[in-house]
């Protein structure tokens, strides 16, 4: 076969008659299309496409050409042309660009001809490696946009023609090959640029709309939607956005949006004119002053801006997940790097380990103070507190001073929310407090001021509605929590206390599915904003509320709204505070219609390329005269983890249990950055049982760098609960290791409602390499802590960071491996002789076996380049840690083992659907992620007791779930 094809190539160069040539022809497109590719390279390899354009110009280049070689000709050179990679090149060294193009524009009535032609001109412009060159030429030099719309409008006017029948498909043929060669020259900006210079873009959404007034069959979307490619191309420019936006694009496109409705959205958004939000100011009303920064600094020198000053709602941008940047450098994945600080300055962290001096002759646990008689200096939620109500408004109020809560402020909220709930039930007094502490105050005096606080709580609505409905959350004290919030520090001053924090939350019973979606529901809100772009006049611009009765009023407390995409299936949560009262204190998924997407909104001032998005979602509610709360994820604040501190500290054996809180440093704006150690106290003083405590390894768990991931905090939660306990797996952990907690690296985020980021407006989860000891002093100090471990020979057998991922569903984890970094990038070094512990997938393993909404298959060992300064990283990097994770925990739900249900659909049909998370899952999830660290025990006694074997309960039926199924 391979003889046959060198001698009709040989001929076909040599022959001179028409006869042999077309025989030659229809031997090699029979050859061709029989078989596979490999003919097709074997005849390129041997010069067929030279032998073809060299045919091709030998019989187009006479006064009256024969289209009857022609055509086959043409045909044959597209489908070897497809095929070679260079055939541009060879085509224009040949001379047969502008013969086909002349050929193209003498033949533009003929269907037949045109349309090779035009295959023949889009094989030239697709060619491999001399694209971008060749196109250029071709769509500057030789193109004539005006003979191509010439046959476009050829087209449309034979589609009206009623005897088209026999002639529509090669007209249409003719049409879209017109429209992909446009599409194609349109990818070189310059062409762009030429097209929209001469009008073109007028004449394309002519020929759009000329061909959807026609075209009643819908029989030629093809060609509509080519042209709608075409458009996408040209408007890739600002002037060809402006163009098509006073041409009346959008109007055009909303309107004949019925069939091609993704590129026309796609296109409309894309044109949407950029407009300021309506707003009088997009910054934050508040500011912080960085340490280092002068008190009054130039403001003349940065107009606009006050150095030193950073606006607290200013985001980092996300994580890019897709991150083609694997670190293939050997030295950097195998050298640690130098220290970052000298070693002298590493003793201070030894207060930290109190477990090694502690001599446990009295194991007495801290005394619990409640403060109950100071009044609310500020609580933090992660926004300000919104309030629309249909008589009552009450605005956040911001002192600049720190001082107590005015009283009157307190007993109005209590009262309207008494009036809310039930408007007969109370007659309020409110008694005024009997002392008011100084700033000179010391906070251990105000602390043990008992005289009159103790009567000021007992007399308050505090206390009347405790007593009549009585929380009884577990592991929650409502007065404990508004102590401890007193001593918050925030820099809106916060002065209201959310009621679900004050009341405490419980999970709700069962669990709740993914959220069904309606289709193309998305479309439908982006088609209404491009409506009231349209439709000026029918925005009312006004906040509406529908009242069922006369006496029905709202109060929309709006807690936490982050910057953050809504995964399908995920729902919003609200906590209802006559449900609270009812005795169902749950924060519960709600909503529909939910739809997250980008908007055509800009900042008002600076920052113009900045991207803003909508959440939109629809609520009914359940109950008339409601406090509502809404919220992205279950919130956790600050204060919730204060005060959990302190009861868990209060609830464990100080006989049996080491538990310690010390604070780690202060923040930027002076709150405590708390450190726990909880281990298990020496069975006795002997020599032998102090040496086996103070000689077990170090686990270090932190969470809640990133201040919007609260989901985070509730597996932390989990955790530390479950270490406290007296579970005979908690018992078994504390006696094997030592346990150094910091649960919340980013109190100041937290507690100001920041997404990612710190004051300093940095994600701290960025500054692990060489974190600043004033800008970033929970990082620096952490690192320190980790590096004195390290030092005296007691690095931490695991180390894992807490996380919440927005995309992603179930629980997975991120580590840290050498060889699979350099398989996965392509590397060339050899990692045959390269040796590596596999004991990073230990844990990642267990969990898979051990925990439902675990899923190996999602975790990921890979070392990035835009990674290197997280705290996975450095830590495995630097403190050589082996098991060095990053727990990613799911916003939205699982998908997997038993939480993958099957519904059926209003089809009849079974659809397998997911469950959405709560804080039980995530509570769960962290008891689940103690039992793993059993596996990395080196006491075989712990690990294989038969107690404990039996209370862990591993039936390979329950537990060995396998994500990947």
């Amino acid at each position: 076969m391979s003889y046959i094809l060198c001698v009709c190539v040989l001929s076909l160069q040599n022959v001179g008659d028409v006869e042999s040539t077309l025989n030659i022809l229809s031997v090699l497109d029979e050859l061709l299309s029989a078989g596979t590719d490999r003919r097709i390279h074997y005849m390129i390899k041997k010069g067929g496409s030279e032998a073809l354009l060299t045919a091709l110009v030998k019989y187009g280049h006479t006064f009256s050409p024969n289209y009857t070689i022609l055509i086959p000709l043409l045909h044959l050179l597209a489908k070897v042309g497809h095929k070679d990679r260079r055939i541009g090149m060879k085509a224009e060294e040949a001379g047969a660009v502008l013969l086909t193009l002349n050929l193209l524009k003498h033949n533009d009535q003929h269907a037949r001809r045109t349309a090779a032609c035009l295959w023949v001109i889009q094989v030239f412009c697709s060619s491999g490696t001399q694209y971008s060159c060749f196109c250029h030429q071709l769509g500057v030099k030789f193109i004539s946009w005006r003979l191509t719309l010439k046959i476009i409008i050829a087209a449309i006017s034979l589609n009206s023609n009623p005897n088209i029948t026999l002639i529509l498909n090669p007209t249409l043929h003719i049409v879209i090959q017109s429209t992909l060669l446009l599409n194609s020259s349109l990818t070189r900006k310059a062409n762009v640029c030429s097209a929209v210079s001469k009008g073109y873009i007028s004449g394309f959404l002519w020929l759009y709309e000329d061909w959807h007034n026609k075209d009643n069959q819908d029989v030629a979307i093809a060609i509509r939607h080519a042209l709608l490619c075409c458009l996408l191309k040209a408007t890739d420019s600002t002037a060809g956005r402006q163009a098509f936006l006073s041409q009346g694009g959008i109007r055009l496109l909303y309107q004949t949006a019925q069939c091609l409705v993704e590129p026309s959205m796609q296109l409309m958004r894309k044109c949407l004119p950029r407009i300021p939000l309506p707003v009088t100011s997009d910054q934050s009303a508040y500011s912080f002053l960085l340490p280092g920064t002068p008190a009054f600094p130039d403001v003349s020198e940065t107009p606009g801006k006050v150095p030193g000053f950073i606006d607290l709602q200013k985001l980092d941008e996300s994580d890019a997940e897709e991150d083609d940047d694997l670190e293939t450098d050997l030295n950097k994945l195998r050298l640690p790097p130098d220290p970052d600080r000298p070693k002298e300055l590493l003793t201070q962290y030894s207060c930290f380990c109190p477990e090694l001096s502690h001599d446990f002759q009295v194991c007495t646990s801290l005394s619990l103070s409640v403060l109950t008689g100071q009044r609310l200096l500020q609580v933090e939620i992660p926004l300000p507190l919104i309030v629309l109500t249909q008589r009552w408004k009450y605005p956040v109020e911001t002192c600049q001073v720190r001082a107590s809560l005015n009283t009157q402020h307190l007993k109005q909220w209590f009262l309207t929310l008494l009036e809310v709930l039930n408007p007969t039930s109370f007659i309020c007094e409110f008694t005024e407090p009997l002392f008011k502490a100084s700033p000179c105050q010391r906070e251990d005096e105000q602390d043990n001021e008992e005289g009159g606080t103790e009567e000021f709580y007992h007399h308050t609505i505090i206390d009347r509605l405790l007593e009549r409905h009585g929380a009884g959350i577990p592991h929650h004290d409502p007065k404990l929590y508004c102590a401890v919030a007193s001593k918050t520090k925030s820099i809106p001053d916060f002065s209201i206390l959310a009621f679900p924090d004050f009341w405490g939350h419980l999970p709700p019973p069962g669990h709740q599915p993914m959220a069904p979606r309606k289709p193309n529901i998305q479309r439908q809100k982006v088609f209404e904003d491009i409506h009231r772009f349209l439709k000026t006049d029918d925005i009312i611009n006004h906040v509406m509320l529908q009242y069922t009765t006369i006496h029905t009023y709202f109060i929309f407390a709006f807690v936490c709204v982050c910057v953050c995409v809504c995964t399908a299936g995920m729902q919003p949560v609200l906590y209802s505070v006559k449900e609270a009262l009812e005795g169902r204190p749950h924060w519960i998924r709600t909503g529909t219609e939910i739809c997250y997407f980008r908007n055509n909104f800009c900042p008002a001032q600076g920052r113009r390329r900045t991207t803003f998005y909508t959440l939109t979602f629809t609520i009914t509610f359940k109950h008339i005269e409601d406090v509502c709360y809404l919220a992205y994820h279950y919130p956790y604040t600050y204060s919730a983890l204060m005060a959990h501190l302190k009861i868990l500290q209060k609830s464990v054996d100080p006989a049996k249990v080491f538990f310690k809180q010390q604070t780690l440093c202060s923040t930027l704006a002076g709150n405590s950055c708390p450190v726990v150690t909880i281990t298990a106290c020496p069975v006795s003083r002997r020599w032998k049982d102090l040496h086996q405590m103070r000689n077990r390894p170090y686990i270090v768990l932190s969470s809640r760098v990133h201040p919007g991931e609260s989901n985070a905090s509730w597996v932390m939660k989990g955790t530390l609960e479950f270490l406290c306990s007296n579970d005979l797996v908690a018992q078994s952990l504390r006696e094997a290791f030592v346990f150094k907690v910091i649960p919340m690296l980013n109190p100041d985020g937290v507690i100001n409602g920041t997404n990612r980021c710190d004051l300093n407006s940095k994600d701290l989860n960025r500054q692990w390499s060489k974190p600043d000891p004033l800008l970033s002093p929970t990082i620096y100090h952490t690192k320190g802590f980790l590096y004195y471990l390290n030092i005296i020979g007691r690095t931490p057998v695991v180390f894992c960071d807490y996380h919440g991922h927005s995309r992603k569903k179930n629980v997975f984890l991120y580590g840290c491996s050498i060889k699979e970094t350099l398989w996965q990038s392509g590397s060339a070094v050899d990692t045959v002789g390269l040796k590596e512990d596999p004991g990073y997938r230990t844990i990642p393993k267990t969990l898979d076996r051990i925990a439902p909404t675990f899923s190996f298959n999602s975790c990921n060992f890979l070392v990035e380049k835009s990674r290197s300064a997280t705290a996975r990283v450095v830590v495995w990097r630097e403190m050589g840690v082996l098991r060095s994770y990053t727990l990613e925990n799911t916003y939205n739900g699982c998908n997997q083992g038993i939480y993958k249900v099957c519904v059926r659909g209003a089809c009849l049909c079974v659809l397998l659907q997911g469950l959405q998370t709560g804080t039980q899952e995530h509570q769960e999830m962290g008891m689940k992620f103690c039992h793993s660290v059993l596996s990395v025990t080196k006491d075989t006694r712990i690990l294989y007791s038969r107690k404990l074997i039996n209370h862990i309960d591993l039936d390979h039926n329950m537990l060995d779930h396998k994500s990947h199924k």
